[in-house]
């Protein structure tokens, strides 16, 4: 599975509506609202990358009240007991 990162700016007065829009999209997997640079950040879990493509600009730009989207696509993935594991000293 591929995993991409959407940032996307948003219609202030449209957040909600856009972000459950936003997750009923088929590839996306979450879809979250927050304070900062950009109004919501959607992560899609897709097969390949023409899949990425076809959400990204096929969907997600195309969805009412986003303005811009910012994606970056995940090369690993870290969870915290990777994190932990690859600082222990075999305890």
């Amino acid at each position: 599975m591929i995993t991409a990162i959407v940032l996307i700016s948003a219609e202030p007065d449209r957040i909600p509506e856009t972000a459950q829009e936003l997750a009923d999209i088929k590839g996306v997997a979450e879809v979250y609202s927050c304070a900062g640079d950009v109004d919501l950040i959607a992560k899609v879990r897709v097969r390949d990358h023409e899949e990425i493509a076809d959400v990204v600009t096929g969907h997600i730009n195309k969805t009412p009240g986003v303005l811009r989207t910012a994606t970056h696509i995940a090369f690993k993935s870290y969870s915290r007991a990777d994190v932990e594991a690859g600082f222990s000293i075999g305890e």
